[in-house]
């Protein structure tokens, strides 16, 4: 298959998961989603997941999930994809080159929306299945998809949805296969962990209304200049955690994981270019703290002289071994109390953790992980290099703690697809490749001893 076919499609359909306006099309994409399974000779199912409460108490309904399966014979391994086909928010305005979902092909690109993140590893994957059957070759395992529509805003309902099918869809299950991340270079890689993240909302509540800072200021105590004391307190300007007990927390880097990163294909100098100061340890295996906003305060242009009477930041900490959200969440919270306390400040606080996503960390030397060895130098003729993520892909804890299975991370994109960003997109190269390496990955796995 060339790689516009069905990509174009995809990427056209604006399946922002994080915009209620845009719940149709995510609706739609996952019906085309099944369509596709369907016309390959998949057993589709659209699992209802239920629905999603707003803010304003009203709800709107989750997009099913699609499960497929290819082959149900008991002698061969059974392996479950997962994928995703929601995206984050795109508009022309921010900054893009090209319309963001109108597929464009420049030089060898494939930008678009989706088109690295997910949109174009799940159809790789689909490609794969479509491959065998073009050849007219049995697949050598059975090969089961498990696509959502709302990883991007938290996998709403897809939990619940694994713990229910954890005796029926994932009973036969032998390996997970998430392909929802990319390579550290030009070298292929295979990932074994990801970092997890605690998102805390700190709120300051004072007057009973916004005020004239000229009337009331100096007769008020700003719930701005609390939180900004507070919040001051986070982290040392060096970027070191000052809350007591998190960094005590992390597990201690052995000679065996300092040896592995001496090993992997890395441009610090670009890197550094790029996002400013940071080296592998510090974006795997060490936690964060990320202001990312207050809501409440004046952050419109010009000028506006009003003292906020409520405002709320929102921080996360990323999360990695051996850290613990619920210990996190504790020391957090008792820590801002605490800070607050000694400030005597008339004003409220109320510190919540919305978010408490795990780490997850794979043993590299398990079998999966040497089939995915094998099948990269089978294609790229090369040792991959074996990465982990800064960033948090939290249903892997979650497929690993419910049904106890075995994952690989096996990504296929590139290290400069600019997930998230302006100019998203997908390499012809890494697609028709990738699609390759899966093929190879499924004959490298049926090699396996059944668990």
């Amino acid at each position: 298959n060339l790689p516009g076919y069905g990509k174009m499609d995809w990427v056209a359909v604006e399946s922002d998961s994080s915009d209620v306006l845009r719940r149709p099309d995510c609706h739609r994409m996952m019906d085309m989603t099944a369509e596709k399974l369907q016309a390959i000779g998949g057993k589709v199912e659209l699992v209802d997941i239920g629905v999603q409460e707003l803010p304003d108490g009203k709800t709107v309904a989750l997009p099913k999930v699609v499960t497929a399966q290819f082959g149900s014979d008991p002698s061969k391994q059974t392996v479950c994809v997962y994928g995703h086909v929601d995206v984050q928010p795109a508009k022309l305005e921010d900054g893009w080159a090209t319309e963001p979902y109108n597929l464009t092909d420049i030089n060898g690109h494939l930008y678009g929306r989706g088109a690295s993140d997910n949109k174009a590893p799940v159809l790789a994957w689909i490609h794969t299945v479509e491959a065998y059957q073009a050849l007219s070759i049995d697949l050598p395992v059975n090969v089961k998809f498990i696509i959502e529509g709302m990883e991007e805003t938290g996998s709403n309902g897809l939990d619940a949805m694994i713990v229910a099918q954890k005796g029926t869809f994932f009973s036969d299950v032998d390996y997970i296969i998430i392909s929802d991340c990319g390579w550290l270079s030009r070298r292929p890689a295979l990932t074994y962990g990801t970092r997890g993240n605690c998102y805390f909302f700190a709120e300051v509540e004072g007057p009973k209304q916004d005020l004239h800072s000229g009337v009331y200021g100096g007769t008020v105590i700003e719930p701005m200049t609390d939180l900004i004391g507070i919040l001051d307190t986070l982290i040392s300007p060096s970027g070191k955690i000052l809350i007591p007990g998190i960094r005590e927390a992390v597990a201690p880097l052995s000679d065996e994981e300092w040896k592995m990163y001496q090993d992997i294909e890395f441009d610090i100098e670009s890197f550094k270019s790029k996002i400013g100061v940071d080296l592998l340890a510090h974006r795997w295996r060490y936690p964060t703290v990320t202001i990312h906003g207050i809501e409440g305060a004046f952050s419109g242009p010009g000028s506006k002289t009003v003292i906020p009477a409520k405002v709320i930041a929102k921080f996360s900490i990323r999360q990695v071994p051996n850290m613990d959200p619920a210990v996190v969440k504790k020391q957090v919270t008792d820590y801002l109390y605490s800070v607050f306390a000694k400030r005597k400040s008339p004003n409220k606080l109320k510190v919540t953790m919305i978010i408490g996503a795990k780490p997850w960390l794979a043993d590299t030397k398990h079998p999966l992980y040497e089939a995915g060895k094998a099948a990269v130098k089978r294609v790229f003729d090369v040792e991959p290099d074996l990465i982990r993520e800064g960033g948090t892909i939290p249903i892997a804890k979650t497929f690993e703690d419910v049904t106890g299975k075995s994952i690989i991370m096996m990504p296929i994109g590139g290290f400069d697809d600019g997930l998230h960003s302006q100019n998203e997109k997908m390499s012809r190269y890494n697609y028709i490749e990738g699609t390759k390496l899966f093929i190879a990955y499924l004959h490298e796995v049926a090699h396996l001893k059944k668990d």
